[in-house]
């Protein structure tokens, strides 16, 4: 046990994404270029929502929560890799390892459950238009990010507090950039089969159940939109809906790729290209997607431009 307590708390070694070829060279330039878009992206979004008292609604709110948790996620993974690249370290604590796995998580899973709040958000939109500011109040929406939060949260630190108990093997070499769970599992000592099924069982409720929730809320938008007569109106459902419906399919899509398959399927490479895309590219894509085609928050840019240029 002693021996076990010792071995548990030495560091891990992060095997990183890149070498120091010139090809990787310019990928982790390209990478953190990319980062760069994506941390000023959300935080503009969130800038915004908070400066524009015409974006205080039920809506925009959720978006500037899926900002910050995009944001989050960008924090949590980025730095740490873009540290040890530069340094040429690949050491990670185990208590840094730890907290790296619960917040990646923790706001992962609140991603989740956020994006599937939105889309019952969308079907009141949709369908109970007149209804909307009586279902959809600001203290609804303050409870459906509480939710989104404390639920992940919670979930995240009950596997971090497992995960971290179990024996890790020999050199600790984590082949990733950051201590994602799939990764974590193969560096442990002894029979984790029961753990797995947890996991497994988790997975179906953060991922599995919320897609469920989401196709049910979509398929009685499409029922809504297919009785509209208006053509014009059937537009405007779908521009409200596109949005949400394209962030969800690439979350959930990279998520399923990196949490659904059986573990001897998986290669570190595989493991490394989803992480990549749910941890860096979806959310530089999230607030380029919501922005692009939104005419609120076009008019939002310009009143502030105004604002301070008056100023």
């Amino acid at each position: 046990m002693r021996q076990n307590n010792q071995s548990s708390l030495a560091e891990f070694i992060l095997e990183g994404l890149f070498d120091d070829s010139l090809t990787h060279v310019f990928l982790f330039s390209l990478t953190m270029v990319v980062a760069l878009v994506a941390v000023s992206g959300n935080s503009l979004t969130i800038l915004l929502i908070c400066a524009d008292p015409r974006l205080h609604t039920p809506m925009y709110f959720l978006l500037s929560q899926l900002s910050l948790m995009d944001l989050m996620f960008l924090i949590t993974t980025i730095p740490k890799m873009a540290a040890n690249y530069l340094s040429g370290r690949k050491s990670i604590s185990f208590v840094g390892c730890a907290i790296q796995h619960f917040l990646y998580l923790a706001v992962g899973g609140a991603e989740c459950v956020l994006l599937t709040l939105m889309s019952y958000d969308r079907y009141v939109a949709i369908c109970h238009p007149l209804h909307y500011v009586v279902i959809m109040s600001k203290r609804v929406a303050l409870m459906m990010a509480v939710t989104s939060w404390l639920g992940a949260s919670t979930n995240a630190l009950i596997h971090t507090i497992i995960l971290m108990h179990f024996p890790f093997c020999g050199s600790r070499t984590i082949h990733h950039f950051y201590c994602e769970l799939p990764a974590l599992l193969k560096s442990i000592c002894g029979d984790i089969t029961v753990y797995e099924k947890t996991i497994y069982i988790s997975t179906i409720l953060i991922l599995v159940f919320p897609i469920l929730l989401v196709s049910t809320s979509y398929g009685f938008i499409l029922h809504s939109v297919i009785q509209m007569r208006s053509a014009g109106s059937k537009r405007n459902a779908f521009a409200t809906c596109s949005s949400h419906l394209t962030v969800v399919s690439l979350w959930f899509g990279a998520c399923i790729f990196s949490y659904m398959r059986p573990r001897s399927q998986r290669t570190p490479l595989q493991d490394k290209v989803g992480s990549v895309f749910y941890s860096i590219i979806t959310p530089t894509l999230n607030p380029l997607i919501y922005t692009l085609r939104n005419k609120d928050v076009a008019k939002a840019v310009k009143r502030v431009l105004r604002r301070d240029v008056a100023v």
